[in-house]
């Protein structure tokens, strides 16, 4: 299910060299041929590892414009880039990303015929059980993983958001009455289903508010695009909700602190993050697919990592919709996007470490 960090789409051409580029230094492998050893000592090593870190390159599960499949190769070569990252620390261990089938998002909304034809394409049996579907791969994989390596936080990079879902679910697993949430987006993901679809961009908060039983314990910062407004969806799905403009009202402390007594108030004790770069203002983070004026400054977004993390302990964060492609249209981007993106899965990854 799993390839070398990077290599998580599937490239025949076009895109070899920078993979294999990228590979070599996540790895330490000196020529291309060392890859693929180097991976698997470090899938080995996981069981010892505080982070686990997996990329999921799909983004078919977004809404407007793509891109975000590109996110998880860029993140990483930004974090190359800084020489304290504690992505370099060796508690820190990069598995790889999910092998995505771009076509497809979800097992369950894929025909039998389909399934097979591409069980036969990634794993040579068609009548093997093994997931196919870019979701149902990603819940798969970190369920394993996490039976490896049980103490171990999870740090998905997306990717479009459908990818919240899969990583929560592995991550609350068993544990779903005792985990909260901290949601950054500007939107509120809390569709059940999107022109039909279950599983999307759209909908993963909806689920995973379901799955661990409502109660306040999603807890969604950012919020400025929505066709209900706030109250709707606190009071039918029993979220809690600050849009974008409110914290603007309130020190970021005053935020943290009210964040982290509801969620204890909740019965609270293990914290999932699901940073949505949208819901930073594109002034710092444009190179999204759905980017919305006035959001969240940097700074308040790595404040509430900090305090309401520390708070708590982390169980699996994800840093999703980073679409470097389309910041190509405007000056410093996506340069400025991922700068932003690095300094999130750095705060992320301290929570842990």
């Amino acid at each position: 299910m799993l390839r070398p960090a990077g290599g998580g789409i599937y490239v025949v051409s076009t895109g070899v060299a920078a993979q294999a580029a990228l590979q070599r230094r996540i790895y330490g492998a000196a020529t291309d041929a060392e890859i693929e050893v180097r991976w698997r000592g470090a899938l080995e090593a996981a069981r010892g590892a505080r982070v686990i870190v997996l990329g999921v390159p799909m983004d078919i599960g977004a809404g407007f414009t793509r891109g975000a499949a590109f996110g998880p190769q860029a993140i990483r070569e930004a974090l190359l880039a800084r020489p304290s990252s504690p992505y370099l620390d060796p508690r820190v261990v990069d598995v790889g990303d999910v092998r995505v089938v771009p076509q497809l998002l979800h097992d369950e909304m894929t025909s039998d015929a389909q399934l097979a034809a591409s069980r036969a394409a990634l794993y040579d049996d068609p009548d093997c059980a093994l997931p196919a579907s870019p979701l149902s791969m990603t819940e798969r994989a970190l369920r394993e993983l996490r039976r490896m390596a049980p103490d171990a936080a999870t740090l998905v990079l997306g990717g479009d958001h459908a990818v919240g879902w899969p990583s929560f679910a592995a991550c609350a697993e068993g544990r779903e009455a005792r985990v909260g949430i901290l949601h950054f987006d500007a939107h509120t993901d809390l569709l059940e289903r999107r022109l039909g679809v279950k599983y999307c961009f759209a909908t993963w908060a909806f689920h995973a508010n379901e799955r661990m039983g409502r109660g306040g314990r999603l807890q969604q910062v950012g919020i400025r695009i929505s066709g209900h407004d706030r109250g709707h969806w606190e009071q039918t799905l029993d979220v809690r909700q600050r849009w974008a403009d409110e914290v603007t009202l309130e020190t970021v402390d005053a935020v943290a602190d009210a964040i982290v007594a509801e969620l204890r108030a909740a019965g609270v004790e293990g914290l999932y993050i699901s940073n949505d770069i949208d819901g930073t203002d594109p002034r710092w983070a444009s190179a999204t697919g759905t980017p919305e004026p006035n959001g969240l400054h940097p700074d308040v977004v790595l404040t509430l990592i900090e305090r309401v993390g520390g708070a708590f302990t982390v169980w699996g964060s994800d840093l999703v919709e980073v679409a470097p492609p389309v910041g190509q249209r405007a000056d410093g981007e996506p340069a400025r996007t991922l700068e932003t993106a690095a300094r999130y899965v750095e705060a992320q990854l301290a929570l842990s470490l």
